[in-house]
């Protein structure tokens, strides 16, 4: 069936909204002050429909670039929680910069309270889906540290699959072992409830401080701060899919 040619048409001022994170009344008064423009026209009216892949729109001298979602980057400190609104603890939402927010928004998996590193938020839910279903074997890869050296047993036992407490079965996971005998770098292809530190009790250790590192082939940027974010550009989530 073709689609209406008016499907993906949207009001010039809910498109502002959207794309420039400010509110519809805002978005109103720029265009009554004439300082919008659409393919260099001066707008007039609030509600007249733009196709926002089609026409230019710039605002106070500056374009507006579209996207359909947005993709961030946080390196999430500890005593933050993965969730878009908590009673008690902070968010990791509660992190994103004016410039950054918009409607929608949500972490794209979660990290315990106390794990730090890489979350993924985005408003975009097909995706999160496909980044976080087991059948699609997205690696989450994470560095942690353990209260006893690990073991070339233990590298068997995560790559056979554990059973943890509860008698979940874990599909097969990478241990790697590095010249730190306490410090391991864990690959999953799935999320389960604290899944990494049940994995660490059913072989006998304790994880006392972990962190993901990357998702796919996407790692986290080294130059980002925890408690900070930037945007993750298009070319990069390609790199998410990478081995998939």
């Amino acid at each position: 069936m073709p689609k209406n040619k008016d499907e993906n048409m949207i009001r010039l001022d809910r498109f502002l909204s959207n794309q420039l994170n400010i509110s519809r009344t805002d978005a109103k008064e720029l265009i009554k002050k004439r300082l919008v423009t659409v393919n260099g026209e001066t707008a007039k009216l609030f509600d007249m429909k733009i196709s926002p892949e089609k026409d230019a729109v710039v605002s106070e001298g500056v374009p507006v670039v579209y996207r359909e979602h947005i993709y961030i980057m946080l390196n999430k400190p500890a005593g933050v929680v993965c969730a878009t609104r908590d009673r008690i603890s902070d968010t990791v939402l509660e992190l994103i910069p004016p410039e950054l927010r918009r409607d929608g928004l949500f972490p794209a998996g979660r990290l315990d309270k106390d794990t730090v590193g890489f979350v993924l938020i985005t408003d975009d839910g097909a995706f999160a889906h496909e980044i976080l279903s087991p059948k699609k074997h997205v690696e989450k890869r994470y560095y942690a540290v353990l209260e006893r050296p690990a073991a070339e047993s233990d590298v068997k036992a995560f790559a056979d699959g554990l059973t943890i407490d509860g008698g979940e079965k874990c599909l097969p996971a990478k241990l790697e072992l590095t010249d730190k005998p306490n410090e391991v770098f864990i690959t999953l292809h799935e999320g389960m409830f604290h899944q990494i530190k049940r994995m660490a009790e059913a072989v006998g250790n304790k994880v006392s401080y972990l962190k993901r590192v990357s998702i796919g082939e996407l790692a986290l940027d080294e130059d980002l701060p925890e408690g900070q974010c930037r945007e993750i550009m298009h070319k990069e989530i390609k790199k998410i899919y990478a081995k998939t």
